[in-house]
């Protein structure tokens, strides 16, 4: 899978720029503040609807703009497709592939596949368990767009349960008899999430547990860490732990069990990295992470998915860089840099310099 053109309108700093990508490595290189990160988050929002970085998507129209607008043309294995993103200021988003209106977000993730990576990274080993839920939530919603529809039903349900338990709460609703109807719908969805995540977070734990074996001579663990404790995984299990601990979310005024509070446990030699993992170990656990997510993607759709390294390699040692660049050989990458000098170790780079907001 590769990405051949990028066309940028009134998006982010840029008013109009087109990029003609090679399939192997492009370095876009600059100062600090002139636009390189932007060209990755235009990909990124092909891959996912949403910025990786923007809180609000009017964020990312160009300032004194009415609106902002995205082409690129991608390719893999099957087709060619070419994909178009407007967005206006009035916050209405429109996205098109092959002409082709896109409706749901988990319609549009399944198609062009990406593997972020940036210094943030180091937060998915010693961060909160958010960006660990991120982390995996990205993984599995670009292979399987039911997953993410699964996670939209039960996020829009646990808005409503917790509305229910604060009013309950206060004394301002009645509604225990609504609580067991928001329960089991977390149920349904929510037993279905946590197979997918267990099972998704087994398989990269044998690609991470490889990559860092490989870069380290390490033992590195993966192991799902559920909200919800059940011996066996089904709506029934779900729902029944749910109505046990009731009480306990109504005197807290909040769902306090669920998907919601997921986490991955991450231990090298046996040890909880997250507390115990030197900053070194940190670093090699975070990019084995990252790196087999690509493999994990590459094991399900048979191709490697896109990847984007924002101001990455300068935070590498030479080990960590070295393994990485023999990675990605022979596979699109687009790499962001305020060196112009750094190649990713790799031949056939394609060079990009930017320049407030222009490709010079």
């Amino acid at each position: 899978m590769y990405i051949s053109s990028l066309t940028l309108k009134n998006f982010r700093n840029y008013k109009s720029e087109k990029i003609e990508f090679s399939p192997l490595t492009n370095l876009i290189y600059g100062n600090n503040a002139q636009g390189k990160t932007n060209i990755l988050e235009a990909v990124y929002l092909f891959a996912h609807g949403r910025s990786h970085r923007a809180k609000a998507d009017r964020e990312m129209i160009r300032f004194g703009s009415e609106f902002m607008a995205l082409e690129t043309e991608f390719h893999d294995n099957a087709r060619d497709y070419k994909a178009e993103l407007r967005l206006a200021k009035n916050g209405k988003k429109n996205i098109r592939i092959n002409h082709v209106q896109i409706t749901k977000l988990s319609m549009l993730m399944s198609y062009l596949n990406v593997v972020m990576f940036s210094p943030e990274d180091l937060e998915l080993v010693k961060g909160s368990p958010s960006v660990r839920r991120r982390f995996i939530d990205s993984a599995i919603s670009q292979l399987y767009p039911s997953y993410l529809a699964n996670l939209i039903d039960y996020n829009k349900a646990l808005v409503q349960k917790n509305f229910l338990l604060k009013n309950i709460r206060s004394g301002n609703g009645k509604g225990r008899e609504m609580l067991d109807v928001w329960n089991l719908q977390l149920a349904q969805t929510g037993a279905k999430i946590m197979k997918s995540r267990r099972k998704s977070i087994e398989l990269l734990c044998k690609f991470a547990a490889g990559i860092q074996n490989e870069i380290s001579g390490e033992n590195l663990t993966v192991r799902y860490a559920p909200g919800i404790k059940c011996d066996d995984i089904t709506e029934d299990a779900v729902m029944e732990f749910l109505q046990k601990h009731s009480e306990r979310e109504i005197d807290m005024g909040s769902a306090q069990y669920g998907v919601q509070r997921d986490d991955i446990a991450i231990s090298v030699d046996e040890r909880e990295a997250r507390l115990f993992a030197s900053q070194g170990q940190q670093r090699t656990a975070a990019l084995s992470l990252k790196i087999a997510q690509a493999d994990y993607i590459e094991s399900i759709k048979s191709e490697y998915p896109i990847l984007l390294l924002d101001d990455i390699l300068s935070e590498l040692d030479i080990n960590r860089r070295s393994y990485l660049s023999e990675k990605i050989k022979n596979k699109q990458v687009l790499i962001t840099s305020t060196d112009c000098d750094l190649k990713a170790d790799t031949e056939d780079t394609k060079l990009f310099c930017v320049n407030g907001g222009k490709i010079v």
